[in-house]
């Protein structure tokens, strides 16, 4: 694929390798041989596959935090290199500083960029009552729940603006109930933002509940693409969808391609 075509998209992959060294034997170990994927402006795309299958380290390099040893990586037709302010990352876990508040720790990315004080204030605000924080603006980490801590997560990585917002199994940690509440939240915030979203995740159901599209990797190391599985379930999406004949007959499919 040409990089003229890739401006069309606002991600793409392009026979993507990654390997990392062994630390206690020294080897070199191809985590990922050969992805290539495309996202489109504003679409919601999730990554499934076996465990060890190199989802997160794909995520990883899409951030900019390991390098790709093959292909390239290019955002809005510019390729990867390195960690950037066009790219934000909600991990599993929150890893709030516990010394902040809630609206600290929503400042404490635009801070670092030196951004101004009021703007500061304003857009931190903004994305807090986005999240359906408004009111615990002034709680410490440790005075909320798990569900919540997620939501100031989500939050921060929004505040920054980013073009791309990377999602790394962020309510793999929650109880099941909490998790279909921030399944529900997320895509309500996803509507309002519209901002391009890669999410990771080990559960089908949950990315065939989310995702404009499902991309399944195949058992690694040395991952590929094995399916690209368009999802049509009409938006707004609620609990009911869940129990649709598409919904249940997407999620077998991608879990015998999965098995298979």
């Amino acid at each position: 694929m040409s990089t003229d075509l890739s401006c069309d998209f606002k991600l793409v992959a392009e026979r993507v390798g990654i390997e990392y060294r062994v630390k206690r034997t020294g080897v070199y170990l191809q985590a990922v041989r050969d992805v290539s994927l495309q996202i489109k402006p504003q679409e919601f795309v999730c990554i499934v596959g076996p465990s060890g299958c190199g989802k997160s380290t794909f995520l990883n390099a899409v951030a900019g935090l390991l390098p790709h040893n093959k292909g390239q990586l290019l955002l809005d037709g510019t390729k990867i290199a390195g960690p950037g302010q066009d790219r934000a990352v909600v991990f599993q876990s929150p890893a709030l500083l516990p010394w902040r508040t809630v609206v600290g720790n929503v400042k404490y990315g635009l801070e670092l960029r030196g951004t101004k004080a009021s703007v500061m204030e304003e857009r931190a605000m903004s994305m807090i009552k986005l999240v359906g924080l408004s009111g615990h603006e002034h709680k410490y980490p440790n005075e909320l729940s798990g569900g919540m801590q997620q939501r100031v997560n989500l939050a921060r990585a929004l505040a920054s603006d980013p073009e791309l917002l990377l999602l790394d199994e962020p309510f793999s940690a929650l109880d099941a109930q909490t998790r279909e509440v921030m399944q529900k939240e997320l895509l309500r915030i996803w509507q309002e933002t519209k901002k391009t979203a890669l999410f990771i995740t080990h559960q089908i159901d949950e990315a065939v509940f989310l995702a404009d599209r499902v991309i399944v990797l195949s058992k690694g190391p040395g991952s590929m693409v094995s399916a690209d599985i368009e999802i049509r379930l009409p938006r707004p999406r609620t609990e009911a969808t869940k129990t649709e004949s598409e919904f249940l007959s997407k999620v077998a499919e991608i879990r015998d391609i999965i098995l298979g």
